[in-house]
């Protein structure tokens, strides 16, 4: 059934209520008769009761501003005042400004002294307690905000019921400055106790006058509006009675076909709810079907990522292992003739001669396994490290001393450790971690050689004969340094490695772990050196990827870098 087939319901007859309008008219002359009487007795009330009070602030006021102690008065010394402070330009306006003010405080002495005298002698007098002037937006020479120029009574204000009787005035003189304002401020008593109690008893008899007058009144009006209004009412509630009784029948005729509809209404809302929902279930399913695909979508991309970084990693050691043995193997096809001219050597030779060429011999011999450890440290994966107990303080130490010969006498360097007594141990693999050590010392070295050659073509690029000479003696003087340092710090292991070579930048420190990122390529400066592919930062940061370590890097242009590595230390 359409909701436009109900019968539309009888207006409900409301209760009747009362409006002052309709009663205006019958009213108006008494409430305009009765508000005339109260107005005419409160102004006289008022009037009379503040007709003293008022004379008596008129006649303070006229003194506060017609007093002329020395041809100025107050609001003139004032405005001067305020002038001084806002004309920069016066000459010593500080010390002038200072005498104003004197000049201010003694007009005031000199205003109050008088009634101080005569203090009730003369009824006219008043007793001043206080007489001040204060500013506002007004500023000293100093730029501090104004102070407050007053005088101040020897004599204690009264207390108690006589607290009553003071009285404060306050007068703003005219300024010529915006936003200045000053303001006169006078604390005064002028009648005495037996004036204000007369005051008082004639305010008081004022108020029973108007009183006596008023509530009768009063009384008399609201009598006549309640009995008209109560007259009024039961009129308008026998006809409100009339047509609710009307109203009541036609309502219980309609409530049954009324409740009917509404019952088919809410049925019909049931149904469509219903599919609404069912709808609803349908959609939020096919989205549950959506996401699950979508998340299986990104599951396999992840997996097909992870398997070709692994598949380029693999290639990339791969590749390596190949380069590398192919190096190991040429190098130990061009030591075998040194070995066998050494070993014909020493069966030809004896004494001191013998001895050098036996230590020469254990010395190709050290060369050949050192290049067996480092083929078998290229071609392993560092994920598939041989894990043990590494010493790290004692690896930095073999690795300074290992170096610090040949940084000497062939790279022209210091290599030198600062490494805390006793020993580290962390869980790792001592051939990746001893590796990645030599990366970072050869890193250093590198860095070295390119101050030396920056201070170098600095020092050719000056064109004052002197100053070139001094910078190329300057460059030629100066010594790279690598610098090892390691302790412990709580339950980690702290090695650096530090030099004073060229530095990098920002872009260069953020893409320096990178694979194959190299600043070093196709530089006649590393010719001869293992330096230019880009594999040595980036097979350090894989190290310590697998080994737990964090890695840190400080660095400025011109100002050298420090590699920070901190491993957790295991239980001894």
């Amino acid at each position: 059934m359409s909701t436009d087939a109900i019968p539309p319901a009888p207006e409900p007859v409301d209760a009747p209520r009362f409006s002052p309008w309709r009663y205006t008219g019958r009213l108006a002359p008494l409430a305009v008769l009765w508000a005339v009487l109260v107005g005419l007795l409160a102004w006289l009330l008022v009037t009379r009761a503040n007709w003293n009070e008022d004379s008596d602030r008129a006649d303070v006021r006229e003194w506060v501003d017609n007093t002329r102690v020395f041809r100025k008065t107050l609001a003139e010394l004032v405005k001067e005042y305020v002038d001084l402070l806002h004309a920069p330009d016066v000459p010593n306006r500080a010390d002038r400004a200072h005498d104003k003010r004197a000049e201010i405080r003694q007009h005031l002495e000199a205003m109050v002294e008088p009634t101080r005298m005569y203090t009730a002698q003369l009824p006219l007098f008043p007793n001043v307690y206080a007489l001040e002037v204060e500013f506002a937006g007004v500023r000293d020479a100093d730029g501090a905000p104004a102070e407050t120029l007053g005088w101040t009574s020897p004599k204690p204000r009264p207390g108690g019921s006589a607290k009553a009787q003071l009285r404060t005035l306050e007068v703003e003189p005219p300024l010529d400055r915006p936003g200045a304002r000053a303001t006169v401020r006078c604390v005064y008593q002028l009648h005495s106790f037996n004036r204000m109690q007369q005051q008082q008893d004639e305010f008081r008899h004022w108020q029973t006058i108007a009183a006596g007058v008023i509530v009768p009144t009063t009384l008399l009006a609201v009598f006549l509006v309640v009995r008209a209004v109560r007259r009024e009412q039961a009129r308008e509630l026998e006809k409100w009675r009339a047509a609710a009784e009307a109203e009541h029948r036609e309502r219980e005729l309609l409530a049954a076909q009324v409740e009917r509809e509404l019952i088919e209404r809410n049925l019909l809302e049931v149904r469509v709810r219903q599919q609404e929902l069912e709808r609803a279930s349908e959609e939020l399913g096919r989205k549950l079907l959506e996401q699950e695909l979508n998340a299986a979508q990104h599951k396999t991309r992840a997996a097909e990522a992870e398997r070709e970084a692994l598949e380029m990693k693999s290639q990339l050691y791969a590749s390596i292992g190949i380069m590398a043995g192919s190096y190991a193997h040429n190098i130990k096809n061009l030591l075998v003739r040194p070995n066998d001219l050494i070993a014909r050597c020493m069966e030809a030779a004896d004494g001191p001669q013998h001895e050098m060429l036996d230590e020469v011999k254990s010395t190709l011999g050290t060369v050949t396994e050192r290049l067996q450890q480092i083929l078998r440290t290229v071609r392993r994966d560092p994920a598939n490290a041989e894990v043990t107990r590494v010493d790290a303080l004692a690896l930095f130490r073999d690795t300074q001393r290992t170096w610090a010969e040949t940084g000497r006498d062939k790279w022209k360097l210091a290599v030198t450790a600062d490494v805390a007594p006793g020993s580290a141990l962390v869980t790792g693999d001592l051939s990746h971690l001893q590796q990645a050590v030599e990366n970072l010392v050869f890193n250093a070295r590198d860095a070295t050689f390119e101050m030396r050659n920056y201070l170098r073509d600095e020092a050719k690029r000056e064109t004052d004969p002197a100053a070139r000479r001094q910078k190329l003696m300057a460059a030629a003087g100066w010594k790279g340094e690598v610098h090892l340092t390691a302790r412990r710090d709580g339950d980690h292991v702290v090695l650096e490695v530090r030099d004073n070579g060229i530095g990098m930048t920002d872009e260069v420190r953020r893409n320096c772990l990178k694979t194959h990122f190299s600043t070093k390529r196709d530089n006649a400066l590393y010719e001869g050196y293992s330096a230019g592919m880009g594999l040595g930062l980036s097979f350090v940061a894989m190290v310590l990827e697998h080994h737990g370590g964090e890695l840190e890097i400080e660095s400025a242009p011109l100002r050298g870098t420090t590699f920070r590595v901190r491993f957790p230390l295991v239980a001894e």
